[in-house]
């Protein structure tokens, strides 16, 4: 779990690479467009590395919670204790990423939209799940899903003379749709009505109007889901399954979480949306955790007790992996610093040893090595950054 934590991490602090950069100065190169591409969010239906990083953060928080709810019970913490930690945690979490995304800004910025004030709007209700039966917690993973889809659906849909440009949204864009999914269109949903209402409950510089990703608060129930699908994971785990019986019902899962949302989208029912977290990228999404946690967990637990250099080799993942809010911190609060003060102090020489289309690349990997180094010497003194 730490490895495929760590995974995703270094996935999100990758983005100092900056490969779409190398793809405008080499255009011909199908790797830096590949990559490039893997490093970007899709424009809004569909799926890259990339948009797996949010699922996979979720996801795994859901995967944590039966362990940390067995760890708190051994201690002899009482149920009104942990939900009280549990509440903390959730206004922590929204708090930290409203912080993070009020950087260099003139005033706070209320929105709620990225990964810490979406795991945080949701986990109260991931905890309570966590001490329900089983069953209760797949019919909420059915209820949220039927729920949220149903209230996209029933919202009215706009009239021929709806103005797409005021939402950020070209008229003539590709990804528009039509007859049930168009209730699934970017910056003209229940969502995006639902923020500019809620939005502009709290202090602005200019009212909000749309959000130019398409992201919204609302996605926070969904985000719920994908933390249910890690939490029924999460008790496959710890169910003391053969090491084989795991692994198939992972990748089972991930298949039929897979073909599901596909389904859904081919059917015209949901397309496979991550900015708003539409049901069909919940199931999608989810069976891609599901593979993604099977591989791990057989490149490290299976294949690394045969084979001790995949632990050793997956060590430095480890290392990021707990400490991931620490790492997610400082990927949002000293990225910049690091880069200004390796040219301020080095210059820009060192950086162009392969030529002046390579800099970035090079003053990337610098700056990941850093980072490294400082979740490096965070683990040697036992210092985790937890919530």
């Amino acid at each position: 779990m730490d490895v495929y934590r760590g995974f995703v991490m270094t996935l999100m602090v990758a983005e100092v690479l900056r490969f779409s950069k190398l793809h405008e100065t080499f255009p011909e190169s199908a790797l830096w467009r590949f990559l490039s591409n893997q490093q970007s969010h899709v424009a809004w239906a569909g799926c890259s590395l990339h948009d797996l990083i949010q699922p996979s953060f979720s996801f795994l928080v859901g995967v944590a919670l039966p362990y940390s709810l067995v760890s708190r019970a051994k201690t002899g913490q009482s149920f009104s204790v942990q939900f009280g930690h549990a509440l903390r945690r959730s206004l922590i979490l929204i708090l930290l990423g409203i912080f993070l995304r009020s950087l260099h800004a003139d005033q706070t910025n209320f929105t709620f939209e990225d990964t810490l004030t979406q795991i945080g709007l949701g986990y109260p209700v991931l905890f309570l799940l966590g001490h329900a039966r089983v069953r209760t917690g797949w019919l909420a993973f059915g209820g949220l899903l039927t729920g949220y889809w149903l209230l996209f659906v029933l919202y009215p849909l706009p009239g021929p003379s709806f103005n797409y440009s005021q939402v950020g949204v070209p008229d003539n864009w590709a990804q528009h749709y039509t007859g049930l999914m168009a209730h699934f269109n970017k910056n003209n949903n229940v969502a995006w009505a639902f923020d500019t209402w809620f939005l502009n409950l709290f202090p602005r510089e200019s009212p909000f109007l749309f959000n130019g990703g398409g992201y919204a608060t609302l996605s926070f129930l969904p985000t719920l889901v994908t933390m249910l699908f890690g939490l029924q994971v999460g008790r496959w785990l710890r169910a003391g399954l053969l090491p084989a019986a795991l692994v198939q019902r992972l990748l089972l899962a991930g298949l039929l979480g897979i073909l599901g949302g596909l389904l859904l989208q081919t059917l015209g029912i949901c397309p496979v949306v991550k900015r708003i977290w539409t049901p069909a990228w919940v199931l999608f999404s989810g069976g891609c955790c599901c593979w993604l946690m099977a591989f791990f967990y057989g490149l490290i637990d299976l294949a690394g007790t045969r084979y001790p250099f995949i632990r050793r080799a997956g060590f430095s993942l480890v290392i990021v992996g707990m400490n991931s809010i620490a790492i997610y911190c400082l990927a949002h609060l000293i990225d910049g610093f690091i880069v200004d003060t390796l040219h301020t102090h080095l210059g820009h020489g060192p950086f162009r040893v392969f030529g002046d289309g390579y800099e970035p690349l090079l003053t990337g990997l610098a700056t990941m090595a850093i980072f490294y180094l400082i979740l490096r010497w965070m683990y040697r003194r036992n210092l985790f950054i937890r919530i």
